[in-house]
């Protein structure tokens, strides 16, 4: 009866140690995420050819989060940031195929979760939540 017992606490203690094991496992995985992660939502009736993402204190433009790809008009793209990511106001550059380019400026993605551009009559906008 005493070897049961033994028994079922060690069975008990190693199911806590993987639950606990898997929880820190979710909880870096999280932290790991940037807060100002957002999806990106292209309603502008063209395709985005280049899109850039840049902190809105900063002089120059990011890589092209795109690089060889395109973003057709109703498509969407999951944008992520590095958990050291500081800045919380950011601008957003849309290229289409022939060069034409509009941006959006400060942008606090830390309050955002999704953006969509909009882009009608010669006249863009973005709705944000």
């Amino acid at each position: 009866m005493k070897k049961l017992a033994t028994l079922n606490n060690l069975y008990r203690f190693a199911a806590f140690v993987a639950l606990l094991s898997f929880s820190i496992l979710l909880t870096q995985k999280a932290s790991a995420q940037g807060k100002q992660d957002f999806t990106l939502h292209n309603q502008t009736g063209v395709t985005i050819a280049a899109l850039y993402v840049s902190p809105h204190s900063s002089n120059a433009w990011q890589e092209d989060v795109l690089g060889q790809d395109v973003l057709l008009n109703g498509e969407s793209l999951d944008i992520s940031f590095s958990s050291r990511t500081k800045p919380k106001m950011w601008d957003i550059k849309v290229v289409d195929k022939n060069g034409e380019s509009i941006i959006w400026e400060k942008m606090n993605l830390l309050e955002i979760s999704n953006v969509t551009l909009y882009f009608e009559n010669g006249r863009a906008w973005a709705d944000t939540n």
